[in-house]
């Protein structure tokens, strides 16, 4: 049988994908350990899944790191995590660099400690120069919150004589989103054996294919990335039209 890698079509790669790691915790407990114990590990599953994307050719990658609603976690944990996220994030830099990653953030940023703002603003501005996977760490993000944050702004601008409300579309509504650099992910991926999106890019995620697997997220490899791609290019993707249609749109292609 071929490796993985050599099945997928590199024609008919997602252009963005998004996942939600989740399991960290569950893996530490199943070992007799704690919380923490998990995230750590976790760390080694962000940087193999990286590399596959940048192997492959992926242009975006979101990894679903700090939702709002983890801060309502054990104290312990929430202090373990953004020691970790520090830690981390200056470690990698000069490896993003040397892989030509770019990295970004999504998410209410004021609201992390002022030591981990300094290192995540630190890491844009060291890679920013990059031109190759577009890495975006969603960091004490919700989609709600985003969505909420959207409408105010609008608000604003609509009071300030600056956008006419006749004018708002969808076109609009995007630009007032933290994604508004980014398209959309075509493919969402979770672990651990969820099947929720836990206010994840809702708004964004209104076309993608979902992938759901049992793999608790310390243990996801870049094998496990290749399956969902694979899965991912097995299915067929008609926003709304009918089969008959999208084939005759190859086609004529």
């Amino acid at each position: 049988m071929q490796p993985l890698i050599a099945q997928i079509d590199k024609q008919k790669l997602p252009k963005h994908i998004a996942i939600i790691m989740d399991g960290n915790g569950r893996w530490a407990e199943e070992k007799g350990q704690d919380r923490l114990y998990g995230h750590y590990h976790g760390v080694e599953s962000v940087r193999n899944i990286v590399e596959g994307c940048a192997e492959l050719g992926i242009e975006y990658l979101t990894l679903y790191a700090f939702s709002t609603e983890n801060w309502d976690r054990p104290e312990t944990e929430v202090n373990g995590l953004m020691s970790l996220l520090v830690d981390t994030i200056r470690k990698e830099v000069p490896i993003l660099n040397k892989n030509n990653i770019k990295m970004h953030a999504i998410g209410s940023i004021e609201m992390l400690p002022t030591d981990a703002q300094k290192a995540l603003a630190e890491a844009i501005e060291l890679t920013g120069k990059n031109t190759g996977l577009n890495l975006i760490m969603a960091l004490s993000y919700s989609s709600r919150w985003e969505i909420v944050n959207a409408v105010k702004n609008i608000v604003v601008d609509v009071n300030a004589g600056k956008l006419d409300p006749n004018e708002i579309n969808q076109n609009t509504f995007q630009q007032y989103l933290s994604t508004s650099k980014f398209p959309d992910p075509e493919l969402m991926i979770r672990t651990s054996g969820e099947f929720r999106i836990s206010n994840f890019l809702l708004y964004q995620l209104a076309y993608a294919e979902l992938y759901f697997t049992n793999t608790r997220w310390p243990d996801f490899r870049k094998e496990n990335l290749f399956e969902a791609i694979i899965d991912f290019q097995f299915r067929e993707r008609r926003f709304g039209k009918t089969g008959k249609q999208i084939q005759n749109e190859e086609y004529l292609a």
